[in-house]
């Protein structure tokens, strides 16, 4: 899939990515080693997607959207569950009974965001603002998840400007945490 274009274009393809990798979890058996693979990969991108939309998007969405506020306070909370239930994951192997309760959980939580953001939230925006705003959203996008951690950070902040400062930071270590331990990996 390619990246690119406006933020919703950027973001949308980061869902369909994700859905991916939650298909190829759900065709492997439970307790197959590569499900766990399969999650940390998923997270990492669900991290990165995350952080870019609170630095950048949910931003545009309080600047621009009619009632914009109350919507990414919404969004940003939907992050918040999810996040904690990465955290609950990344300890969790493949064989854990835990292990399934928690995948499932995970793609519940992401498949009623994915939905709420591409069915209502991405046309808002794109009704209230331009071909040129959207298209300098998504460049933003692009670069912050260049840099975005790719471990979840629960109490991380998940707002402006101290997620702009904190999560460059942190993306640097969890890289590093990441290509120490062949985290995200894939042959």
């Amino acid at each position: 899939m390619g990246h690119g274009g406006d933020v919703i274009q950027e973001l949308t393809t980061d869902h369909r990515e994700v859905e991916e990798i939650f298909a190829q979890i759900e065709a492997l058996p439970t307790g197959d080693s590569r499900r766990k693979d399969l999650a940390d990969q998923a997270t990492i991108e669900l991290v990165r997607h995350s952080v870019a939309e609170e630095m950048h998007l949910y931003p545009a969405v309080r600047q621009h959207v009619r009632d914009g506020d109350a919507i990414a306070d919404r969004e940003i909370q939907d992050h918040s569950e999810a996040e904690r239930t990465m955290k609950d994951l990344e300890g969790c192997p493949a064989e854990d009974p835990r292990f399934d309760e928690l995948m499932g959980r995970l793609m519940r939580q992401i498949r009623e965001h994915v939905t709420d953001e591409e069915e209502n939230l991405f046309p808002l925006l794109r009704q209230a603002t331009g071909p040129e705003d959207l298209e300098r959203l998504g460049e933003k996008v692009r670069m912050a998840k260049k840099t975005a951690p790719t471990r979840p950070h629960p109490a991380a902040p998940d707002t402006p400007p101290a997620n702009k400062l904190l999560a460059p930071g942190a993306g640097l270590v969890d890289r590093i945490r990441d290509a120490l331990s062949g985290r995200g990996k894939t042959d």
